[in-house]
């Protein structure tokens, strides 16, 4: 006697619960015969059951009289479901044999519908489909061995009754056949009927569109007493017939209920249709309020649309004005307001923002999109990670301090005169005519820099010098050098007299300016955020006035002052 193969002798067990293990399933399959082997198949990383398992027999026909005695058998109350291992992952593939059953009953179960469909043909699997709470979703499959007895099942059993439901019986088809199908013949003959009465039952709705066609197939949803839903499903032989209900069915009144009929879609895509619709309106919405739009902050609480609306009322005409609010009812503290033109938003940008709103000062920008808004963010986030990483480094290569940035000691730089047509300004070497250039350098705190000499000077108005060792560039305050690292020394190169040279000695008089102005603005108790602008501010003086002002305390303190009131003036306007 030939032994087959433990492929041939091999069962595919499926629908098991996690807690089931190889011990349980051999104590129940052993008793059909001697069992080869059994595995239980489990996710790589979780080691979780996957619920199926294959049984390996020694012998073919106790796997036959396994699969015949112990097909739906419950192992720990729930069925199994029992059919030929197909080690061939194209036969499964194929689809040949198999068929799709839907409109089914929910009381049919895998039992019942394998004892429905077992007469037409040897069955190598066959499955009702469940939702995740087990109760069957109203379709399943039957796969057959041939595809013969495909077709005798699908010419004796569609449009039959079952448990008091006609059922449609066809051929499977996959996914991506269907999607295919759909697109090559956009042609549909299902649709939908929402909005029914309650008293139209299923025998009432096939009378009620019979009369457009031949229906296949009809279902009225239904509740869990049995009652109508007041919708349902009516699937005609051809798209005319469909059509042709759906143009005079919908819209028509039904004891006094307007019925609504259209073409039935699945899920998937009424959600792409409803997500490319709502993508068209907020393009066709940006690009309407763009430019015009602004986004408003800082609100308070007792701020409502009408007020809102009231304080932009003077920078032009309001299209709408809206202030966020909860499911509460109150205030988010930001709203929108939407202006008629693109000017009148930048009015109101200039005008509004910064301005006392109540007991605080409101923000007020132009409204963006929240994509773009994230870009930004993340834009911002790299640049400072960067800053960050080439902090380290330099760390690293031996300064414990930051050389890009040492605090209270900034670097000033000197940006080129404005030249007029027809002036009689010497150029200095390197610039090309035609530049913007400026008459007097402007200088602002930046980070230091290399190449730029720092002088000292304390609160007494003393002068300083660079550290004894420190190239000129190299006097960070605040950076100490790890004793292995060697300190260049170079003497402080004083800038001779011209155009280049009038430049570097006035910007050497604001590195020596800034530090006491700043310390004098400490004393103040103002913001020494203001030491930059007033220097540049100091700096448009005599250079002599500017050596006097360093040699005599008071005099500095005067022209501080006056700045002050020069910047509190021009911020009050």
């Amino acid at each position: 006697m030939n032994t087959p193969s433990f492929a041939s002798a091999s069962l595919y067990v499926g629908d098991l619960l996690p807690d089931v293990n190889e011990t349980q399933l051999f104590e129940i399959f052993k008793q059909i015969g001697p069992v080869a082997s059994i595995r239980v198949c489990r996710d790589a990383v979780t080691r979780r059951s996957l619920g199926y398992a294959y049984i390996n027999y020694h012998n073919l026909g106790d796997a036959e009289r396994a699969l015949d005695l112990l097909n739906f058998h419950e192992i720990k109350g729930q069925p199994c479901r029992i059919m030929w291992s197909q080690r061939d992952p194209s036969l499964r593939k194929t689809g040949n044999g198999n068929i799709f059953i839907k409109n089914l009953d929910k009381e049919i179960d895998n039992k019942t519908l394998y004892d429905t469909f077992a007469a037409f043909g040897n069955i190598l699997s066959c499955k009702v489909s469940l939702d995740d709470l087990g109760n069957s979703r109203g379709f399943g499959f039957v796969h057959y061995e041939t595809g013969e007895a495909a077709e005798e099942a699908i010419k004796k059993t569609n449009a039959k009754l079952i448990n008091g439901k006609k059922i449609f019986v066809g051929l499977f088809q996959g996914k991506k056949e269907r999607q295919a199908q759909e697109n090559a013949s956009p042609k549909w003959t299902n649709i939908f009927a929402k909005n029914l009465p309650k008293s139209i039952d299923d025998t009432k709705l096939t009378a009620l569109f019979g009369k457009y066609g031949n229906i296949t197939s009809v279902i009225l949803m239904k509740d869990e007493s049995g009652g109508s839903k007041g919708f349902g499903f009516i699937n005609y032989n051809s798209h005319e017939e469909a059509g042709a209900a759906v143009d005079d069915m919908n819209g028509k009144e039904l004891d006094g209920m307007q019925v609504y009929v259209g073409r039935a879609q699945k899920k998937g895509e009424r959600e792409r249709e409803l997500k490319d619709m709502f993508e068209k309106l907020k393009r066709e919405r940006m690009s309407k309020y763009q430019g015009v739009n602004l986004y408003v902050k800082n609100l308070e609480e007792t701020i409502d649309d009408a007020k809102l609306r009231q304080e932009f009322t003077n920078c032009g005409t309001i299209t709408s004005a809206k202030v966020m609010k909860d499911e509460k009812g109150i205030s988010k503290g930001f709203g929108f307001v939407c202006f008629s033109t693109p000017d009148e938003a930048t009015k109101a940008v200039t005008e509004m923002n910064g301005k006392m709103l109540g007991t605080k000062p409101i923000y007020v920008a132009l409204a963006q999109r929240k994509e773009l808004r994230r870009a930004q963010l993340e834009a911002q986030h790299a640049i400072r990670a960067n800053g960050i990483r080439m902090q380290q480094q330099a760390q690293a290569s031996g300064m414990t301090g930051s050389p890009l940035y040492a605090p209270g000691a900034p670097v000033f730089y000197a940006q080129a005169p404005v030249v007029t047509r027809g002036s009689n300004f010497v150029y200095p070497s390197g610039v090309r005519p035609g530049l913007p250039y400026q008459a007097r350098p402007v200088y602002q705190a930046m980070p230091y820099g290399r190449g730029q000499p720092q002088q000292q000077r304390g609160p007494s108005g003393q002068k300083g010098r660079n550290p004894k060792g420190a190239s000129r560039g190299q006097a960070y305050p605040g950076i100490k050098y790890n004793a292995n690292v060697r300190n260049p020394q170079q003497p402080v190169q004083v800038p001779e007299e011209g155009p280049e040279g009038s430049v570097d000695k006035r910007q050497m008089l604001g590195e020596t300016l800034y530090p006491l102005i700043e310390n004098s603005l400490k004393t103040m108790e103002k913001g020494e955020e203001l030491a930059g602008k007033i220097t540049g501010m100091l700096l448009e003086l005599d250079q002599q006035e500017l050596v006097n002002m360093i040699d005599s305390g008071e005099l500095l303190q005067k022209k501080i002052t006056e700045a002050l009131d020069v910047l509190a003036a021009a911020e009050s306007k």
